[in-house]
């Protein structure tokens, strides 16, 4: 038999295209907001239970752990955001080609490394 399917498939040496990359990465912040969403509804929780459990969760929203991990969230939700708008875009027919996919997944990537730093700069 002779089969000629690629013998590698290893993901590593496979160079995708940046509009594969955005797409799986917009899945992987889905992905991240829903485990996040647990840690959100207990932060909100304790921040309407009592004055004195905001003031708890106020002190612990300091330590930079904490930071990190709502900065984190923060980047998560925020990808998710800028690549759901390009859905939406290419949802109303605008940039649906192969050329239109490229520069989108680019300009979903710029705006969203931008807004996550500002979001680290908010947040420290």
């Amino acid at each position: 038999m002779n089969d000629k399917r690629p013998v590698n498939l290893d993901l590593t040496t496979i160079k995708f295209p940046v509009s594969a990359l955005a797409s799986i990465t917009h899945r992987i912040a889905g992905i991240a907001l829903f485990v996040a969403l647990p840690i959100l509804l207990w932060m909100l929780d304790r921040s309407l239970a009592s004055p004195e459990s905001f003031a708890e969760l106020k002190d612990l929203l300091a330590s930079p752990l904490a930071k990190l991990v709502v900065w984190g969230i923060l980047a998560a939700l925020i990808y998710h955001l800028a690549a759901g708008i390009k859905h939406l875009i290419m949802d109303m027919g605008i940039g649906e080609t192969l050329e239109g996919g490229r520069r989108g997944a680019f300009t979903v990537i710029a705006v969203s490394v931008v807004l996550i730093l500002l979001a680290g700069v908010w947040v420290w």
